[in-house]
């Protein structure tokens, strides 16, 4: 039988959210016998809700509650309330993720340390560095089943798409080529079965091959009795004391009913929109600006990565939806080098997008066809694609604020979700846009040309590490400056966006996370 706690129980951690953060806390946790209530605002999916098809699976497990895209760009015009590009339910974003799994670089903690300040950028130095985080990041690749040192498993054969692109990097100088580290088994590991190459990843993995919290972590730590999972339960409130410590979330039901539940610890993993809005919404007259937000940080600071899409059309056939759908990364960019006329660096990640993705992104405008869009679908099978991750600087404008008068389903101020670029962003993005052509022609391409851009699911910052609390809103651990049985567990943490995927960054952290707040317990700390 299921362990239920009841919500007069203030010895349990509240965690609000069950994806790589949320999740991989819980189950940590839960191995050194702590009691948690996740709250997850989604349903519960099954292996059979996972189905091999990118629409149907967008409307099953989006996060489509209204939100408004602001800010100058082109998606605020394209896509003005669906911003970013996550999952709402059980396992959160590690159902839609890729499964690309790199590390930050040692420099990308310390980037302010490396260039000093930097007009418009609010640069900051993490509070931890690379040698810090190393370990977790072994126990996380491990815990994942991350292809290569940690578990020994092989990396992904390449496919047709990443063998078009390699070639190119090669012919134009590029040597560090990988069809990996990815979070996807190329063997059985962890009870878990090996890739099948369906070609379907952001949609879910129907073999289990890929990991997700959804399968692993929820499940065994739920198994363990030490955690009860809570479906279709939206955080509304923190609640404090009169000393400031936070003691119950008040969250809806999925009849719309309010519950309250006590709590010894809340960490918040809702990601970095719905967490800075939480706090925010948890305003008190001990905190009139938003709960922890006594630094004016709380929702500042918003990166989502540099990134553009680029695809080339090839003499030959591809079939790029073959094989994973980020099958490999070339990382030669990724090096800290101003000599290139902007700071920070950038993966080119060969990716793939199935007919009806494609078509959408190729005109979001629903404009119209047009014979550049017809021409690009009639060769879908000449296709090739890659993808530019690069370091996308923090500014303090770039952010999430609650909407004046627009309310939600739940009666809580809609959030406003506003990103600009940096001169930097758009210095590196042209360059990342430059070489990945420069890849394709050396290839041979007959064609190249950039899709417009989409609502990205890269979202860090907004509730960020720093040294001293005027800086930030959580410390090295994630323990927010201002009330200390408070923790945020998502990316929303991250000081700086690197130029790596952030999911294997934040397992790290939630790993490292654990085990500060067991070692507080036992010293009967929180």
């Amino acid at each position: 039988m299921a362990t239920r706690f009841d919500h007069d129980d203030d010895s349990v951690v509240v965690i609000i959210g069950s994806g790589a953060g949320g999740g991989t806390l819980a189950h940590a946790l839960a191995k050194k016998g702590i009691d948690s209530v996740v709250l997850e605002a989604g349903k519960r999916y099954q292996m059979n809700d996972i189905e091999n098809d990118e629409w149907e699976m967008f409307k099953k497990i989006s996060w489509l509650d209204e939100r408004i895209t602001a800010g100058p760009r082109q998606l605020t015009e394209t896509f003005p309330g669906l911003p970013a590009w996550i999952v709402k339910g059980v396992g959160g974003s590690t159902i839609h993720w890729a499964g690309v799994s790199l590390r930050f670089q040692p420099h990308e903690f310390k980037l302010h340390s490396e260039i000093g300040d930097l007009a418009g950028a609010n640069l900051l130095d993490w509070p931890i560095s690379y040698e810090d985080l190393e370990p977790y990041y072994v126990k996380a690749e491990r815990h994942m089943g991350v292809t290569g040192d940690s578990t020994g498993m092989p990396y992904h054969q390449w496919n047709n798409n990443f063998k078009v692109l390699a070639a190119g990097a090669e012919r134009i100088g590029y040597t560090q080529l990988r069809s990996g580290p990815m979070a996807i088994n190329t063997e059985e590991y962890d009870e878990r079965s090996r890739c099948m190459q369906a070609g379907f990843c952001m949609q879910g993995c129907r073999f289990g091959a890929k990991w997700s919290t959804m399968y692993t972590d929820i499940p065994r730590a739920e198994a363990s009795g030490h955690c009860e999972v809570r479906p279709r339960s939206m955080a509304l409130k923190i609640e404090h004391d009169a000393q400031g410590r936070a003691t119950a979330v008040v969250y809806a039901d999925g009849d719309g009913n309010q519950h309250r539940q006590r709590a010894r610890a809340v960490c918040l993993a809702g990601n970095s929109i719905e967490s800075p809005r939480l706090l925010l919404n948890s305003h008190s007259s001990r905190f009139p600006d938003g709960l922890a937000n006594s630094s004016g940080q709380v929702g500042r600071n918003y990166m989502t990565h540099a990134t553009s899409c680029i695809f080339g059309v090839m003499p030959k056939p591809v079939h790029m939806h073959r094989g994973t759908t980020f099958a490999g990364i070339i990382s030669d960019e990724a090096r800290l080098d101003p000599s290139r006329g902007f700071v920070g660096g950038y993966t080119l990640e060969v990716m793939s997008l199935g007919v009806p993705f494609f078509a959408k992104f190729m005109d979001p405008t629903n404009a119209g066809w047009g014979r550049d869009i017809t021409t690009a679908l009639d060769k879908y099978d000449h296709l090739s694609g890659v993808w530019i991750c690069g370091e996308d600087l923090p500014m303090e404008r770039n952010g999430i604020t609650l909407h004046d008068t627009k309310k939600d389903q739940y009666g809580l101020p809609v959030p406003v979700v506003y990103k600009g670029d940096h001169p930097n962003d758009v210095k590196l993005r042209s360059h990342g846009e430059q070489q990945a052509r420069r890849c394709y022609e050396a290839a041979g391409a007959e064609r190249i040309f950039k899709v417009p851009d989409f609502p990205t699911s890269h979202n860090v910052g907004t509730n960020r590490m720093s040294a001293r609390p005027e800086d930030g809103v959580v410390n090295q651990w994630g323990q927010a400056h201002d009330i200390d049985n408070l923790f945020v567990s998502d990316g929303s943490q991250f000081t700086s966006s690197g130029a790596e995927n952030p999911t294997l960054t934040i397992v790290a952290l939630a790993l490292r996370q654990a085990d500060h707040i067991a070692e507080r317990m036992q010293r009967q700390e929180l």
